[in-house]
């Protein structure tokens, strides 16, 4: 996780009037096609072998995901957390925070490519001497910059849109099933926003989740064994006032809402559809809304000035 990668400013500022730094090594070598464990740490290591071996890549994919040729015998590298943070570190001889952050970023994105677009992306950076990051006549740049916007709005959307349930021992348990593997991104968020609450978010996709236990926040995973076509939490284990709950949000959702300005295709911009089976307020009501009926009826000033009379015309006592 991004977690185990230290984060450092660059010792100097990398700028257009950088010369190019020596050090990097023509990778003169015929390609060979690289294995890992499919986690970060062991994707930078490939990176520190690629240079070592002085050959680029012809593919880089996780163990048992290689489709290699008939006779080509794929490097299996091991993940070596030394290196993968020596590799992390030095980056920051070419890349900047920000643009070293998005690599990251694209890391998380699970695009079938996205190993390949690392390194070419680094591999640009480093050979480059400068800042790549406004480059975006290179399509390798402009990718690693769509991929970080999406995850981006991936991010921010999963902040905005989950929905805890409250479990009979006290845990607030809440299901995401986001495009993007985005639970790294949103650790901190969650673990600063619910601090004095436990709370577990289980990304029911890639079949892992963050819990938090009032001190920390841990990755947990779950046993593949598990079935997968059910996604919500036993009704037996819920909080007896759960329901109440839900029906409590729903009735303020309704009623905050103003149906004269209801505008459903930017509701779906906003709030795609994917998002809608874990939301409270998208389930179906158990009770039809109704608008709140505990105010008086306002009276003209007129009207509450005027005596009633009887129909003789005399006034009232």
């Amino acid at each position: 996780m991004s977690q185990s990668l230290p984060l450092r400013r660059p010792a100097a500022s990398v700028g257009p009037a950088a010369t190019r730094r020596p050090g990097v090594p023509e990778l003169r070598q015929a390609p060979l096609d690289y294995t890992y464990d499919g986690s970060f740490e062991g994707l930078l290591t490939v990176l520190f072998t690629i240079y070592e071996r002085k050959a680029a890549p012809n593919s880089i994919q996780a163990h048992g995901a290689m489709q290699g040729g008939l006779f080509a015998q794929p490097v299996a590298v091991a993940t070596d957390e030394t290196l993968s943070a020596r590799v992390w570190k030095n980056l920051l001889r070419y890349l900047d925070k920000d643009a070293r952050t998005r690599l990251f970023h694209v890391f998380l994105s699970e695009a079938p490519d996205r190993e390949l677009l690392i390194f070419r992306y680094a591999d640009l950076a480093m050979r480059t001497g400068r800042d790549i990051s406004e480059n975006y006549a290179d399509d390798n740049v402009r990718r690693v910059q769509r991929l970080a916007q999406q995850m981006y709005r991936e991010k921010h959307r999963m902040e905005a849109f989950v929905r805890f349930e409250k479990t009979q021992d006290g845990l607030f348990h809440a299901t995401i099933e986001p495009d993007f593997d985005v639970l790294p991104l949103i650790a901190a968020h969650f673990t600063k926003r619910y601090a004095d609450q436990r709370w577990l978010i289980y990304d029911r996709r890639r079949r892992y989740g963050l819990y938090y236990d009032l001190h920390q926040t841990d990755v947990v995973e779950f046993d593949s064994a598990t079935p997968r076509h059910s996604s919500a939490v036993s009704a037996t284990v819920l909080d007896e006032r759960e329901p109440l709950f839900q029906v409590l949000w729903q009735a303020y959702f309704d009623h905050v809402n103003i149906p004269e300005r209801k505008n459903l295709k930017l509701h779906r911009r906003h709030m795609p559809l994917r998002y809608w089976r874990y939301l409270s307020e998208k389930q179906p009501r158990e009770q039809r809304f109704a608008a709140i009926r505990n105010k008086r009826p306002v009276q003209s000033p007129t009207t509450a000035s005027l005596p009633s009379t009887t129909p003789d015309g005399n006034e009232k006592d």
